[in-house]
């Protein structure tokens, strides 16, 4: 069966390392609007964008220089009729040296084809993955989404310790 979980690699003139600290600041590539651990394992954080997305997450493997993965325990979204749909799917960071460069591969398990948020999480993920991440490995700086004053989920936050 073909796999259909979202993917998107990127080749970068960094090291291993570089790239797996770049990865779990996560604050740095994908949003300022993240509150708790993002770079322990077994830590878990608190993602939020206004009123239309929000899930938490936990860090469920740090292998230095190789691998990053994380579980979605919590997830909102208010533009679908399946606002849940990220529970229970992986995110997964596959770091691997080629030729002196450093290759990221960052796949959704579990976000595919037959979702309904599928079409927007592409075009976001793939955004965030060869421009946002990619620039903050290679060149110190990526483009997060600011930070807002509003979003925060304080009985999640308290649900998940993240206080």
């Amino acid at each position: 069966m073909n796999n259909q979980d979202f993917t998107s690699t990127i080749l970068v003139d960094k090291t291993p390392k570089e790239a797996f600290d770049a990865i779990n600041n996560v604050r740095g590539w994908w949003s300022e609007n993240i509150e708790g651990f993002t770079d322990q394992l077994n830590g878990v954080y608190y993602y939020y964008y206004k009123d239309i997305h929000h899930c938490t997450i936990k860090i469920t493997e740090l292998t230095p220089g190789k691998l990053v993965a994380w579980e979605v325990l919590d997830n909102y979204f208010n533009f679908i009729a399946d606002n849940t749909e990220w529970v229970g799917t992986k995110i997964i960071f596959d770091i691997t040296e080629k030729g002196g460069k450093t290759e990221v591969r960052f796949t959704h398990e579990g976000l595919i084809p037959a979702y309904e948020c599928y079409g927007v999480c592409f075009e976001a993920w793939t955004n965030y993955i060869q421009h946002s991440l990619r620039n903050l490995i290679s060149a110190g700086k990526g483009e997060p989404t600011p930070k807002e004053g509003i979003g925060y989920n304080t009985q999640l936050a308290e649900k998940w310790n993240l206080e």
